[in-house]
């Protein structure tokens, strides 16, 4: 009887289990997460955090779904190593756990800004559903925000802001909101949309450091600039630290992330790894890519669970991930891999639409859609097909994407 260990219980780690209890079901499977609940909805938690949402929609699993399934399921454990040799889990409790296979899904924790004060109350990060309870409840008492991170995180805390009418700045060391994303004009419908929600953008900033009162709340930020934002709430969304320090010793390769195959294979021996933490070799892309989005953290976990169960190359990891943002009138959805490429593309259409493609090689690799996003399913096919199409970038830019109109693909 294969035993299989997960460590993590977010998307993938839970579709991985799934999975395996699917096409291995003789197998013994533990899933072993430091979390105090069973798998929710992180998408969903931004909602409950906005006031829009209580607590009750956003679980997916509870302890019963995983007993039915005769999945062990270890909540609140950390695991403190992994020895790969003797195949051996060592978790915080001294309970020690054999495998055959092994997942790691452990994902990342906010990564904390270097600066004086950084861990004040009211200072807030965004990823566990106990994250959102907290959030809701400090924005709810506040009246003025400063918001860190110009990015696909970051923008959620905008959203907090004006759902519980905190006056909020938006401190931007670049020029604009994703700036490897995108151009000026596609950064300026953003921009507006963040306006109209109470919270402004303040570029070229930063934070120098937070300011706190005799209770050691936050009262306020200093840029590097020397200016100074009063508040009494903060929102941090700088990136994501991995979680790999359990994993020393233990000989797996990581470079800003657990390097894996097409397979979901690090380079120990039955030892695999999904979600967030990887550093996948993306098929499309020809290299090494990583992605957060939830639906590719749960393809990565299936095709993990199928090669392990399958103890074979069984299936490649393809996939073109997609993630949208729902906070302003317009809707925002980001594909692929928007900030790579050597060659782009865009157009804007009016004052609350406009379209972005990166290529690489004359393919698509990514691309950023605001306003209609019905173009999206034609450009994910294009991926996935890897046509060469940057020559034709009048048909791809047109406010109704025809495929037939591009010229038919060329022989090799």
């Amino acid at each position: 009887m294969t035993q299989y260990v997960i460590i993590g219980d977010g998307i993938s780690g839970s579709s991985a289990a799934e999975t395996l209890r699917e096409e291995d079901p003789e197998s013994e499977i533990t899933v072993i997460t430091d979390e105090g609940e069973a798998l929710y909805n992180r998408i969903l938690i931004k909602e409950h955090a906005k006031g829009k949402l209580p607590e009750a929609p956003i679980s997916i699993h509870d302890e019963e779904w995983y007993e039915d399934r005769d999945i062990e399921l270890s909540l609140n454990t950390h695991v403190t190593s992994v020895d790969t040799d003797s195949k051996i889990v060592h978790t915080h409790e001294g309970d020690d756990l054999s495998y055959d296979k092994l997942l790691i899904a452990t994902g990342g924790t906010p990564t904390q800004l270097p600066v004086e004060n950084s861990d004040a109350d009211g200072i807030h990060h965004f990823w566990t559903f106990q994250d959102a309870r907290k959030i809701r409840e400090s924005a709810e008492a506040a009246d003025d925000a400063v918001i860190v991170g110009a990015g696909l995180l970051g923008i959620d805390f905008a959203a907090v802001c004006g759902s519980q009418g905190v006056e909020g700045k938006y401190l931007m060391r670049g020029d604009r909101w994703w700036r490897y994303a995108l151009s000026g004009d596609g950064a300026e419908i953003m921009h507006d949309g963040m306006r109209e929600k109470g919270v402004e953008p303040v570029f070229d900033s930063g934070v120098d450091r937070f300011e706190v009162d005799d209770d050691g709340h936050v009262v306020a930020a200093v840029d590097p600039n020397g200016e100074r934002y009063a508040c009494d709430f903060a929102g941090v969304a700088i990136g994501l630290s991995f979680n790999t320090e359990y994993l020393r010793g233990a000989g797996i390769e990581h470079d800003n992330g657990i390097l894996v195959d097409q397979y979901m294979q690090t380079n120990v021996e039955d030892v695999y790894a999904a979600g967030d933490i990887t550093r996948f070799y993306d098929v499309l892309l020809g290299e090494q890519a990583q992605n957060g989005s939830w639906g590719s953290a749960k393809e990565q976990g299936r095709v993990a669970a199928v090669n392990m169960a399958a103890d074979d190359e069984a299936e490649e990891f393809q996939w073109v991930s997609s993630y949208s943002i729902t906070h302003f009138d317009f809707p925002f959805l980001s594909f692929g891999h928007p900030t790579l490429g050597d060659d782009h593309a865009e157009r804007r259409y009016s004052d609350t639409e406009w379209r972005r493609l990166a290529f690489k090689d004359g393919k698509i690799v990514g691309g950023v859609l605001i306003g209609d996003l019905a173009p999206q399913s034609k450009f994910k096919r294009l991926m996935r097909e890897q046509r060469v199409v940057a020559d034709q970038k009048d048909v791809l830019l047109a406010e109704t994407v025809d495929l037939d109109e591009l010229a038919a693909p060329q022989e090799p």
